[in-house]
């Protein structure tokens, strides 16, 4: 069952998938096609999923399950997964390259491999301040609250 994003509860558990590249309007809104007619077939043993989206800055899809009535199971995952792969292909974007950085310069969302922002800290390119994209959160309060943070505060501490 398709809701509102907002109206997940906090306990939602969230994937959030970064495109490697700005998505254009005409892509965002085919996209959202898509989520909306994902989600409302979305089941887990033949039980709807309660689950929302939203997608953050042209960039970030966030897929949101409301738990309480049915969790998500290997098949649901694996049909979740299908469907972002879909989005790759149809797209030309990666979104499940979990080897990469999203990180905020200025009101830009720059994009770099691990490899890359690894010799960007070396180099005080980015600093413990540097605004990052924790897309390791597990649920929808750590989104809300830990999804966009200093560095410092994220996984990504360890390379400055």
């Amino acid at each position: 069952m398709l809701v509102d994003f907002k109206d997940l509860p906090d306990t939602s558990r969230i994937w959030i998938y970064q495109a490697n590249r700005s998505l254009t309007p005409e892509e965002l809104a085919e996209i959202k096609e898509g989520l909306d007619a994902f989600i409302v077939d979305w089941t887990a043993h033949g039980s709807n999923l309660t689950a929302g989206y939203e997608i953050k800055y042209k960039r970030f899809i966030v897929l949101g399950l409301d738990q309480t009535n049915a969790s998500a199971t290997g098949c649901s995952i694996d049909a979740s997964v299908r469907f972002i792969q879909s989005l790759e292909q149809k797209y030309n974007i990666d979104l499940l390259d979990k080897m990469n950085v999203s990180y905020k310069q200025g009101e830009f969302v720059a994009y770099k491999t691990l490899v890359d922002f690894k010799k960007m800290a070396k180099n005080k390119s980015v600093s413990k301040k540097t605004i990052v994209f924790n897309n390791l959160v597990a649920n929808k309060h750590e989104y809300l609250n830990h999804w966009e943070v200093p560095a410092e505060e994220s996984w990504h501490s360890r390379f400055m």
